[in-house]
């Protein structure tokens, strides 16, 4: 049962006053006097609620994002306007572990679990641009790690193939994308120096995570004009651009860098 409610009325009759106030004041009188009180106390909260709401919207996941594109990827020279987009709805925070969610936009990978970690966004940013995706490639990612780099890719291309070792990695990022509504991205759990023969040949190839050299099966399934992008080295790395052409293959050094190196299956 409900508590009972005591009402009390101050006054007495009909013609019982709004409020307790000084003798004397009519009705309207003090109706005037609420109203301008509350507009007193309206106008002298209102610059701290005002900050309050400022500073709610400077530490949004949003706003976050939108700093990360201005000063850490465009600032550097990205230009791809999908990519910019990419990377402006795509929600980071929701790819890395809840204790570094608060650092998901910052400059610099943050570790995932499992010896693994998130790439930097101007990687992630500069690496994507690198492959020149439309809506209608198809594009093979090997590492998929936190899931992050193959949800921007679905946001460009038009089915993305990704593969990681890691089964619990694997599992957590195939339930981050799914949640997120990335029907165009596969998740498999698997060596990635092997591929994916039976969905080849990809339009695009993107590795994150470094061999000591370009592995031949990745090579051999990506398409005539296809692009793969992939760091490649020991301690140190550089990444590199591999095109196949009507005559051949073509490789480009582009940056230095430093990725996890990529996990094979032992033997």
């Amino acid at each position: 049962m409900a508590p009972t409610r005591k009402v009390v009325i101050i006054g007495s009759g009909p013609a019982a006053p709004l409020f307790r106030g000084h003798i004397g004041h009519p009705p309207v009188r003090k109706f005037g006097l609420i109203v301008l009180g509350l507009l007193a106390v309206g106008y002298l909260h209102w610059p701290w609620t005002g900050r309050l709401a400022a500073q709610v919207r400077e530490d949004s996941p949003l706003a976050g994002r939108h700093r990360m594109v201005e000063d850490q990827i465009k600032a550097r020279g990205i230009k791809d306007n999908g990519v910019l987009a990419a990377m402006l709805k795509v929600p980071r925070e929701r790819f890395v572990p809840s204790e570094a969610a608060s650092q998901a936009y910052a400059d610099r990978p943050l570790p995932i679990g499992h010896g693994q970690t998130i790439s930097q966004p101007f990687i992630v940013a500069y690496m994507t641009e690198g492959l020149q995706l439309t809506n209608t490639k198809k594009v093979l990612e090997i590492g998929t790690g936190s899931g992050y780099q193959a949800a921007i890719l679905g946001e460009l291309a038009r089915e993305v193939y990704t593969i990681e070792i890691v089964p619990q990695l694997a599992d957590h990022a195939r339930k981050t994308l799914a949640a997120l509504g990335y029907r165009n991205v596969h998740v498999r759990t698997g060596d990635g120096y092997l591929g994916w023969p039976e969905q080849a040949p990809f339009d695009a190839i993107m590795v994150t995570a470094a061999p000591d050299h370009v592995p031949q099966p990745l090579v051999d399934q990506l398409a005539v004009s296809g692009r793969m992008i992939i760091p490649v080295g020991g301690a140190y790395q550089d990444i590199l651009l591999v095109s196949r052409t009507p005559t051949g293959i073509v490789q480009q050094r582009t940056i230095p860098v430093r990725f996890v190196p990529l996990v094979r299956p032992p033997r």
